[in-house]
């Protein structure tokens, strides 16, 4: 079906505080854009489908190559990031474009991701460092270890996974797949199992492992396809044991 316009549906919100409500553009179609693209334009002559110039439309973006996730909105009602969403591939009518619902809402598309950098630093999601000194070679791991270590390291902090979640939202403590994803990531490092115990004590604590309902809507979610339901199992294991150990040391 040949296009002549893409009709976009906004969801918009002028501050933290304000009514959101919906605004509708109309822009001139050319092949092979994403959504991003179409934003971009959009700014250059933010008109709406009434005839009034309006303020553009506030979004987030960085990298636009699907490594930073600050783009990421509802389109269409789906989780996803909006660099990698073609127009070519949307089903045609209106293209509806709204802020991820779990998150509060900055301005427009825009949202504050900062619950997930919290709950990274909170989980100790790094490797500490004894000083600046030559520490010599990095330690070896087993080619099957590194290569499950590599696609827990995928995660891009997009909020798509807490997004799908039933159990994650401004209300509750559960800090959802993405930070608990990072504890099995690090626990699985060399170097990060120095601090192995200090992660599975917060796992295990308020808004942790046990707040899973193991839905596993993350893994159907999740734009890098990381096997968050392996990745939840393990930490599920190393908390069990973990807890054993410290039950039989009472």
């Amino acid at each position: 079906m040949k296009r002549d316009f893409i009709h976009f549906k906004v969801k918009r919100q002028n501050s933290r505080e304000s009514t959101p409500y919906w605004e509708e553009f109309k822009l001139p179609y050319r092949p092979n854009q994403n959504v991003v693209s179409m934003l971009m334009e959009l700014r250059k002559k933010p008109v709406n489908t009434k005839g009034k110039t309006v303020a553009p439309v506030v979004w987030e973006c960085n990298c636009l190559e699907e490594v930073c996730g600050g783009c990421t909105m509802l389109i269409n009602g789906e989780a996803r990031q909006s660099c990698a969403a073609l127009i070519d591939k949307l089903p045609p009518g209106p293209i509806t474009l709204e802020p991820l619902s779990k998150f509060q809402v900055i301005r427009d598309l825009m949202i504050d991701r900062q619950v997930m950098f919290e709950n990274l630093k909170n989980v100790k999601a790094w490797v500490e460092t004894d000083g600046s000194h030559d520490a010599g070679p990095p330690p070896i791991m087993k080619d099957l270890e590194r290569q499950e270590a590599y696609e827990y390291s995928k995660c891009m902090t997009c909020g798509c996974c807490l997004e799908a979640c039933p159990n994650f939202n401004e209300k509750s403590p559960f800090m959802g797949a993405q930070a608990l994803s990072q504890v099995t990531l690090f626990n699985s490092h060399p170097n990060g199992k120095m601090n192995m115990e200090e992660r599975l004590e917060t796992a295990m604590g308020k808004g942790g492992i046990v707040d899973c309902g193991n839905a596993q809507n993350c893994v159907q979610a999740c734009p890098k396809h990381i096997p968050l339901d392996k990745s939840l199992g393990t930490l599920n294991r190393q908390t069990t044991f973990y807890g054993i150990k410290n039950w039989f040391k009472k």
